[in-house]
């Protein structure tokens, strides 16, 4: 997870550069000074890519190296399962109609709208990440 943690270092640095010319950019050239909403979001970006590239550096030292962490490693170790994905999982369909739904509400400015997609999205995440959950066995 080097090279992960490295390319969100790597965004981190960017987003604070562009975010300091942003700002002395438009404090110099704009009558009305620092432009706050741009230099705001350049912030927030470097803080959201600094807290993933910490993660992955707090996960790389906790699990064994990959084969994409090995110069030498061979093709052949990297092959395999990668995981599980469901083939036929009706949840994602209702994540994006709640997301889609709060995206429009928020566009027409209809704040109900927002919490009942926003309850929507809660509880379709929740079926998605409990669909193969099996209760345990239940002692007799």
């Amino acid at each position: 997870m080097k090279v992960e943690a490295r390319i969100f270092d790597i965004v981190t640095v960017f987003a604070v550069v562009v975010a300091v010319i942003y700002g002395v950019g438009t404090h110099l050239w704009m009558p009305y000074g620092i432009e706050p909403i741009g230099t705001i979001a350049l912030i927030l970006t470097a803080g959201l890519s600094l807290m993933i590239g910490s993660y992955f550096r707090f996960v790389e030292r906790r699990i064994t190296h990959r084969p994409e962490d090995r110069d030498d490693a061979e093709i052949h170790e990297g092959a395999g399962d990668l995981g599980f994905f469901s083939p036929g999982s009706y949840w994602p369909l209702g994540i994006a109609a709640g997301a889609a739904l709060a995206g429009i509400a928020l566009a027409i400015g209809q704040w109900w709208m927002v919490i009942v997609a926003t309850g929507m999205i809660l509880i379709t995440v929740g079926g998605l990440v409990f669909e193969y959950h099996s209760r345990p066995p239940q002692k007799t």
